[in-house]
């Protein structure tokens, strides 16, 4: 079982994702994460990479495609797969079909999570984690139960992300809607896309996905 999930920054698809790794044995296949681990591991696509970002430049979709290549030859892919983050654009989405069609695998499900642009702004400006344990917690949603104080491990330093901010967070949205929402239409034709409430509760979201999963 392979699938793609979509959604703008926020949606909840890493919480997603991390679960069905957890629960089905699925493996995560997020972009910059394999990045980083082929240059770490110093494959022949990771050293270009490494030379293309140690120059400032960003690192093309041939590289990007490479990269992804050599990581679904691994065995735990043949497991089933999550793309997170990837494909983004149209020309990403034809490269994949190829690359999929030479391994003898197909992509099953993509699910959009949906959501709704100012509820998303406040869930994702409101939130907050423990400096120290990194426990996270949101200024409407999950305050810590005493006022100022982890209930995770009792430190009182907290943080937020430079980036959780209005302005970013409309930026992402309309960057996602501008480049990765067209290539839906792509899929659809397939009869594989499917589109759930991204805004429910977490469980919610999960019951969805698996009802996908398992019809």
């Amino acid at each position: 079982m392979n699938l793609i999930l979509l959604g703008p920054p926020g949606a909840g698809k890493g919480t997603q994702a991390s679960r069905l790794v957890k629960e089905r044995g699925m493996v995560q296949l997020s972009t910059g994460d394999m990045l980083r681990a082929a240059v770490a591991a110093g494959t022949p696509v990771g050293l270009a990479a490494k030379a293309v970002m140690a120059s400032g430049g960003l690192v093309s979709d041939e590289i990007v495609n490479g990269i992804l290549s050599e990581r679904l030859d691994h065995d735990d892919a043949r497991a089933g797969f999550i793309l997170d983050g990837y494909p983004r654009t149209d020309v990403q989405a034809h490269a994949l079909d190829a690359m999929l069609a030479e391994k003898g695998l197909a992509i099953h499900h993509v699910i959009e999570l949906v959501v709704d642009e100012d509820a998303l702004v406040e869930r994702i400006t409101g939130r907050f984690t423990c400096g120290n344990c990194g426990e996270g917690y949101h200024d409407h949603f999950k305050q810590p139960k005493t006022a100022g104080v982890c209930d995770v491990c009792g430190s009182t330093q907290f943080k937020r992300r430079p980036d959780d901010n209005a302005e970013t967070v409309r930026q992402r949205m309309a960057e996602y809607r501008a480049k990765t929402a067209p290539i839906i239409p792509h899929y659809e034709g397939r009869g594989i896309v499917s589109r759930i409430d991204g805004m429910a509760s977490m469980d919610d979201v999960a019951a969805a996905i698996d009802s996908i999963l398992n019809a």
